[in-house]
């Protein structure tokens, strides 16, 4: 089984800021896969589940996510945990992959490590870079632009595509073929 967790906030407040494209990749998955919600009050998120893949967004707010990521993968046992979320380290319209690592100072994986500790697998979503003097946090917490909302709907396009990718491959195959810097236009 595997656990797809996409981090953001919850409510419409947060629905498109660069922190919530996780959340975005979640929703896309879960229609694709016809999912269906299986939410729990001790999931602390919504949870949804296709077969043996599960599907969740934790509505604990980013900074708290491992809470949610770990009731999950209590109940459940998965054998793998793929986590889905921006980064400002990378340019927009980028994608990475890898297993473990330091959360880069990202919020919501610094939770997740403290909770589950950090070998699972980033789906790492570019949304940067951060202008010379911006505050991360109103970067992250700002909507996409207007002229950004196409290239945010191709690399969550991309990324459940290569979400799907991660069942049937290694991480190894799955890194060495679908990261994607920016322009490389390798969808």
């Amino acid at each position: 089984m595997f656990l797809f967790a996409g981090l953001g906030n919850p409510t419409e407040n947060y629905a498109n800021t660069r922190h919530n494209i996780g959340f975005k990749v979640i929703d896309a998955l879960s229609i694709r896969f016809e999912a269906s919600r299986i939410s729990k009050p001790q999931f602390f998120g919504d949870l949804y589940k296709a077969e043996n893949t599960l599907f969740l967004k934790p509505t604990t707010y980013m900074n708290n996510s491992g809470k949610s990521v770990a009731a999950v993968a209590s109940f459940y046992k998965p054998r793998e945990i793929v986590v889905i979320h921006d980064d400002i380290a990378i340019p927009f319209g980028s994608l990475r992959i890898k297993r473990g690592g330091s959360s880069g100072g990202h919020n919501g994986l610094k939770s997740i490590d403290t909770y589950i500790g950090a070998d699972y697998i980033r789906v790492r979503l570019g949304i940067g870079p951060l202008k010379a003097g911006q505050d991360a946090a109103d970067f992250v917490l700002s909507n996409f632009s207007k002229e950004e909302s196409g290239g945010v709907l191709e690399l969550v396009d991309y990324a459940v595509h290569v979400c799907c990718e991660l069942l049937e491959k290694t991480l190894d195959e799955a890194s060495a073929q679908y990261t994607r810097k920016k322009g490389s236009g390798n969808v």
